[in-house]
């Protein structure tokens, strides 16, 4: 039994010739959708995945456009809308020191540096541009938006789910 990892929703068809609408929810798209990888379908209705090979990928607006293998009009691929896009577990690949999977940071409890003082806990990653921003669910209060750099971001233990931050003045 294999463990999956969400990395879009198929949202949509786009056009006539089998294209379909992505919701990227990866952190790196060009590798995920790349020519000839394979991505797994879940559909709301089905027990067994979906095996589809990726034959084209663009972008437009904040969609990824995809096109399978073997599934060459809008018809072929109108029975795939909803589906969420997943890859097994074998298909995540290594990364370089300090690049992390979202979901290895979402559910580490972000501790302050001063006081050792827990604040509360990564729920989500957020990816606007220049750097991504963590979205810390606070004990207290409301969510606190912490943008992942070295000034900030102190250390991150995946194994402990602890991350060590200093922020930065006014970040609170």
């Amino acid at each position: 039994m294999s463990k999956w990892f969400n990395v879009g929703k198929l949202v949509n068809t786009h056009g006539i010739k089998g294209e379909v609408r992505v919701v990227s929810r990866t952190d790196f798209p060009d590798e995920r959708y790349k020519k000839g990888n394979l991505l797994y379908l879940f559909l709301p209705n089905e027990k067994e995945p979906v095996e589809v090979k990726v034959a084209s990928r663009r972008v437009h607006k904040s969609f990824d456009l995809l096109t399978f293998e073997g599934f060459h009009n809008v018809n072929e691929v109108e029975k795939f809308k909803g589906a969420i896009v997943k890859v097994p577990e074998d298909q995540l690949g290594e990364l370089e020191e300090g690049e992390y999977y979202f979901h290895e940071i979402v559910g580490c409890k972000v501790i302050l540096q001063e006081t050792m003082e827990e604040i509360g806990t990564v729920k989500e990653v957020l990816t606007p541009g220049a750097n991504d921003v963590w979205v810390i669910q606070a004990k207290k209060g409301k969510d606190i938006l912490i943008p992942y750099i070295d000034q900030v971001v102190k250390k991150v233990d995946v194994q402990e789910k602890t991350i060590i931050i200093e922020p930065l003045e006014g970040l609170f």
